[in-house]
């Protein structure tokens, strides 16, 4: 084992001294070289990584084969994609995850939970809500979206 080892760590350092070669005969830093590690190592790489500002969310309870429900789905992507990075906005199909059910008191679906940016509940509502009315209350919570795209 300690042959091995032995053969393995010379092989390594004969390795290092070589230059590296590709198809072109271009030669390239080694990567084992420590000094070459350092500098592949911080090229390029952020220090810290952005921070995602919270965001005000609107979510959605609901079922795939409620009618209310069906008619409430390209009114939430369409909202997803117009205001991108102002607005969260999320789908639950409590038929499919009967624990939100519980966990956010539904009583009818389609509900609506509107939800500031620290994670409050602003309103909420039941039944089908059009865009322009969940557009509205937002403007009414204060929250004035434009938008993004």
């Amino acid at each position: 084992m300690a042959l091995l080892v032995i053969i393995g760590t010379a092989l390594a350092i004969a390795q290092t001294n070589r230059p590296v070669t590709g198809s072109t005969g271009a030669c390239c830093a080694s990567i084992t070289n420590p000094a070459n590690i350092a500098s592949i190592a911080t090229t390029n790489v952020p220090a810290t990584l952005p921070e995602k500002k919270p965001l005000p969310k609107l979510l959605d309870l609901g079922a795939g084969k409620c009618i209310p429900c069906k008619m409430m789905a390209p009114i939430l992507e369409r909202l997803k994609i117009d205001y991108t990075g102002k607005l969260e906005v999320e789908f639950i199909d409590v038929w499919k995850n009967s624990e939100a059910i519980k966990q956010y008191g539904i009583e009818a679906i389609p509900t609506q939970i509107f939800y500031d940016a620290n994670g409050k509940e602003m309103f909420r509502h039941i039944g089908f809500f059009s865009k322009d009315d969940i557009l509205a209350k937002w403007k009414e919570l204060g929250v004035d979206l434009k938008v993004t795209k």
